[in-house]
C-alpha cells in the first residue's frame, strides 16, 4: 500500500535548519498493522502526515496503492486523502459544537453521501464502536475513553483503506487505552491497514510490525509474533 524512498524533509528559519526526514525508506502492505516509535523530535509526526497528505516531502518517493503522489497539487492530495484515509488523533479533535452522531457523519457530508445512506453508515459505526447509546451526547460529555470511541468512528466511518493514528492512547488511562487500541485491532482484522505512531511499547506490541525512527532514518524494525 505504501512505499517510501529515500524521503527527505527539512524545516528551515532564519536561524537555523532542521532535517525532519533524512533519505527515509519504508513500505507497509495492505492489510499490516504498523508501529512507528522513537524518541521526541525523530521525524515520526512529520512522516505520518506526509503519509496523511497533510504535508508534503522535498525529496523522494512516495506511492500510495502504486500511484506516486510526491508532487500531487494539495487539491489532489485532499482528494485521495479523504477517499482512502482516516485519521485518529491523541487530542480526539472533535467539534464540540456537534453531538456523537454529527461528528460522526461529518467525513460523509463532505464526499456528498445521501441522507438515506448517511444515516446506515453512521448508526452501522456507531453500533460498531459501542457508543450508540451516546449518539445525541456532545463531546464534553463523554468520558476520554467514549471520546476516543467517537474519534475512531469518524475516522472509519467512509471505510477508508488505512487509518493513521497518532498517539491514539496518550490522553486516557489504562483501560479505556486497553479498549481502543483492541478496538483498532479487531477493524484491522477486518482488513483496514493501521499505521501508527506511539511512545508507548504496550500498545506498539498490537501491531504486526515496529519501526524504529532516530534523526529522520529507520533505524530498526522488529516483526512481533
Amino acid at each position: 500500500m505504501l512505499k517510501i524512498t529515500d524521503l527527505e524533509k527539512i524545516y528551515r528559519t532564519e536561524d537555523i535548519e532542521t532535517v525532519a526526514l533524512n533519505k527515509l525508506s519504508l513500505e507497509v502492505k495492505t492489510g499490516e498493522f504498523v508501529a512507528i516509535m522513537g524518541p521526541s523530535g525523530c521525524g515520526k509526526s512529520t512522516l505520518l502526515n506526509i503519509i496523511g497528505m497533510l504535508d508534503d516531502a522535498e525529496k523522494g518517493s512516495f506511492m500510495f496503492n502504486g500511484e506516486e503522489i510526491i508532487h500531487f497539487n494539495e487539491r489532489r492530495r485532499a482528494d485521495l486523502r479523504k477517499r482512502n484515509i482516516g485519521f485518529v488523533f491523541q487530542s480526539f479533535n472533535l467539534i464540540d459544537e456537534l453531538t456523537v452522531y454529527e461528528n460522526v457523519e461529518l467525513p460523509l457530508l463532505y464526499l456528498g453521501v445521501d441522507a438515506t445512506e448517511r444515516k446506515q453508515r453512521v448508526e452501522a459505526v456507531l453500533e460498531k464502536v459501542q457508543i450508540m447509546h451516546r449518539r445525541n451526547h456532545f463531546p464534553q460529555q463523554l468520558s476520554g475513553g467514549q471520546q476516543q470511541r467517537c474519534a475512531v468512528a469518524r475516522a472509519v466511518v467512509n471505510n477508508p483503506k488505512l487509518i493513521l493514528a497518532d498517539e491514539p492512547t496518550g490522553n486516557l488511562d489504562s483501560t479505556n487505552g486497553n479498549e481502543v487500541m483492541q478496538l483498532l485491532t479487531e477493524l484491522n482484522e477486518a482488513g483496514t491497514t493501521v499505521v501508527m505512531v506511539t511512545h508507548s511499547e504496550h500498545d506498539a506490541r498490537f501491531a504486526h510490525r515496529i519501526i524504529r525512527l532516530l534523526d529522520g532514518k529507520v533505524v530498526m524494525e522488529n516483526i512481533l509474533g
